[in-house]
């Protein structure tokens, strides 16, 4: 049997019930459990003089949960330390993530020790690792089940989780929606959609002094703009935004969604009836995702089009046989470039 040591210590040896040097070894072992055979390291103390291995308490309990560690992730399940480690996130204790989600109160305690989740839990717990806004939601509906010092306590971890990663959730959002476009290049420019690249445009565009009131409907037209002169000049876009025929002009899908993303500088007013979205770059201007030629796409956009009022570059773009010839609300293609007014 091949066996790594770990380590020596003079002990009593519980095997031969002699005091002499006891070793603790490692040993690859392999089991089936439900039915899947799996590989795991399991501990054991040699005694020298019986030529024996064994376990005490503590490593049969180790060992077990190594198993069925290995077992979970064969079935793509969470591990015993990354449920563990789902709690740490919320700072958030065994029974109290059990009250969370209505469980019974030792499940956790059961997962984290010696048992195995069915996948239904797993699934959950996965939910929860992955989406803050979702643990905000179920925390707001127990909130009677935890005393109010936990419960703020639960909903600063969980805030803060969610504003570290609502923009990685809003990017994969955003992508999804343009999942049905990939790989069409009348419709994307020729280009994969670069969110990075969309934010720099923005930003490029809300730094410039040439661009004058520059709320969402002017923001949308000055994109499209970008997109078709690169096309028209170079044979691509620069973002790979895909623009939809709407009343006001060309919009971009998800557009909604893209002012959020992290790093617009957009300013919400509240006009009141409705509110407006005004975009302005404040602090020292950088745009690492946009080349030179990029840049000097969009100056020419900016000097032709950047100090148009909202109606004025409505009106403009009413003009351009891409919206003419396009289905009002269907996609805009790209072909229509070379008619470009600019």
């Amino acid at each position: 049997m091949d066996m790594k040591i770990i380590k020596s210590e003079t002990r009593l040896c519980t095997c031969c019930m002699e005091e002499h040097e006891v070793k603790t070894v490692l040993v690859k072992e392999e089991a089936v459990f439900k039915k899947v055979k799996v590989n795991y390291d399991a501990f054991y103390l040699y005694c020298d003089a019986a030529d024996e291995l064994y376990m005490d308490e503590q490593q049969m309990q180790e060992n077990d949960m190594r198993l069925k560690d290995e077992y979970r992730k064969a079935e793509g399940l969470l591990t015993s330390a990354e449920i563990i480690g789902i709690r740490a996130m919320y700072g958030i204790s065994q029974s109290d993530l059990c009250t969370l989600l209505g469980w019974g109160g030792k499940t956790i305690t059961r997962y984290e020790s010696h048992q195995v989740q069915d996948r239904a839990h797993d699934t959950i717990l996965k939910k929860i690792a992955q989406d803050p806004e979702w643990f905000l939601v179920l925390l707001s509906d127990a909130k009677h089940c935890f005393s109010a010092e936990s419960y703020q306590r639960y909903v600063n971890a969980a805030t803060t989780l969610y504003k570290s990663t609502r923009d990685s959730y809003m990017r994969k959002a955003i992508e999804a929606s343009y999942a049905g476009f990939y790989g069409n290049q009348l419709l994307q420019g020729n280009t994969e959609l670069s969110l990075d690249k969309v934010v720099d445009v923005i930003r490029y565009f809300a730094a410039s002094a040439q661009v004058t009131n520059l709320y969402k409907v002017k923001l949308m037209k000055l994109l499209w703009y970008a997109d078709a002169l690169s096309y028209k000049i170079r044979g691509f876009a620069i973002t790979g935004l895909v623009y939809q025929a709407l009343p006001m002009g060309a919009v971009p899908v998800a557009h909604h969604s893209i002012i959020d993303l992290k790093g617009v500088p957009c300013e919400e007013i509240d006009l009141g009836e409705i509110n407006a979205y005004h975009f302005y770059l404040k602090e020292a201007a950088s745009f690492p995702a946009l080349s030179d030629e990029d840049k000097g796409i969009l100056d020419i956009v900016i000097e032709k089009l950047g100090k148009m009022t909202k109606s004025e570059i409505i009106s403009f773009m009413h003009k351009e046989q891409a919206y003419i010839k396009t289905t009002p609300r269907d996609v805009i293609s790209f072909q229509y470039t070379e008619s470009l007014q600019i």
